[in-house]
């Protein structure tokens, strides 16, 4: 990796982009710490907890949200409005049409994409609003300081989503996928000082430190081993003839990632999840949100066994969902079969759709399942262990892993151009 960075250091125009990127970071960082006016943030701590769905909002924000700063729903919109649009290329059939159309489909469905993030944001931030004022955050409930929090909000959602495509088009990398990065990583030093402390106070023991850090490298190890893990399913070109000249047949293959859809599926199970708790909030008496956060029976209780075993389930499932639906097999056996490809041993057409649809249904099980474990593991640290209130959060590793090989390799592929060695071979 530090070969990669030094070798693209040295090429002129990366390093343009490298200095842009690191000062657009800067930039946004600094916009993290402006406050929202109006907010008083001691009453939000209990919205930010350990298991959350407003905890991962903050993970996913750098502590933005926590804090109320303008940035407090970072690109959750954007994301959002993204994961809607994929879906409904599967639902509706002039979606599906245009994601088939080329470049000029994809611009159109990205439009799309950055409309549906704009409304989104105004129904998130009223949302937000709504939620925060019920636990008595908001100093000012006139009906202009309302107006003035749900206008911020959306604003600074909107210009994420030009910051993030100004890193993509003139730094290095996915733009919104960086964002989230730093945003996730700006967290570490934190969860360090909050580990230390807890040495020095004789909450938890040397040993119990050293048990946890290693815990959390066995993580990050199995986290990169997945992220890089394929698997590859054989195509066999047939040989043809073309203007005079014979082309011999040729051999290659469908490389498909073990972790391609874990945090999409981790997504949508900690809003399943978390949904009846956030309903509850708006009428805190009710006998509803008594049995979700009281009752023994609920599978909705943080830190219980019944909540992680019914969010492990969850994961695999959407994992599972997520995958089928965005590879799409009967589309890869229909353009393969155009190309005059065929998987050995499997017969073309639909014998080809439904053994690749097999292969994927086994990889999305066992992908969901590592997503679940990892998923997990902070609600099992912090129900049996002593580590209270430390949420190093799995799957902030996945994503920061994800980001981070990304990144690497698109400098990687840069460099390949130019004749240099990278960290990828």
């Amino acid at each position: 990796m530090l070969s990669t960075l030094r070798d693209a250091w040295k090429v002129k125009d990366l390093k343009k982009k490298l200095i842009f990127t690191a000062f657009m970071i800067v930039l946004f960082r600094l916009g993290n710490y402006i406050p929202v006016p109006g907010i008083d943030t001691s009453k939000l701590a209990e919205l930010t907890t350990s298991g959350s769905l407003f905890g991962f909002y903050d993970l996913i924000s750098g502590g933005a949200f926590s804090r109320f700063s303008i940035f407090a729903m970072g690109v959750i919109p954007y994301i959002n409005s993204s994961i809607i649009m994929q879906l409904l290329q599967v639902a509706v059939p002039s979606f599906e049409r245009l994601s088939k159309e080329g470049e000029d489909g994809r611009k159109k469905l990205q439009q799309y994409t950055r409309y549906g993030a704009v409304v989104l944001a105004v129904v998130q931030s009223f949302s937000t609003y709504a939620i925060i004022s019920r636990y008595g955050a908001m100093n000012d409930t006139s009906p202009l300081a309302v107006f003035l929090i749900i206008l911020t909000l959306t604003t600074a959602s909107t210009f994420l989503m030009w910051f993030g495509d100004q890193i993509t088009e003139k730094g290095v990398g996915n733009g919104m996928s960086l964002l989230i990065f730093i945003n996730i990583i700006s967290g570490f030093p934190s969860t360090v000082i909050s580990i230390v402390g807890m040495q020095k106070a004789e909450t938890v023991n040397f040993v119990e430190v050293i048990m946890f850090v290693a815990a959390i490298v066995i993580m990050f190890i199995a986290v990169v081993t997945m992220s890089l893990a394929e698997r590859r399913i054989p195509v066999q070109y047939a040989g043809k003839t073309a203007g005079g000249k014979v082309y011999k047949g040729q051999s290659s293959h469908i490389p498909i990632n073990l972790n391609a859809s874990a945090v999409i599926g981790i997504i949508f199970a900690i809003s399943v999840m978390q949904f009846p708790m956030t309903i509850g909030q708006f009428w805190p008496d009710s006998a509803f949100n008594l049995w979700v956060t009281g009752s023994n029976f609920s599978p909705f209780k943080d830190s219980s066994w019944q909540y992680a075993l019914t969010y492990f389930a969850l994961t695999i499932f959407f994992t599972w969902f997520y995958t089928l639906v965005t590879f799409k097999p009967d589309d890869m056996a229909e353009n393969m079969h155009k190309s005059s490809g065929f998987i050995p041993g499997i017969r073309p057409g639909e014998p080809t759709a439904r053994y690749i649809e097999k292969v994927l249904g086994k990889i999305s099980v066992l992908g969901g399942a590592f997503a679940g474990i990892i998923a997990i593991a902070p609600i099992i640290a912090q129900g049996y262990t002593s580590f209270k209130g430390i949420y190093f959060g799995g799957t902030g590793l996945l994503i920061t892993v994800g980001v981070a090989l990304d990144t690497l390799r698109q400098l990687e592929s840069q460099l390949v151009m130019r004749h240099y060695q990278g960290f990828l071979k």
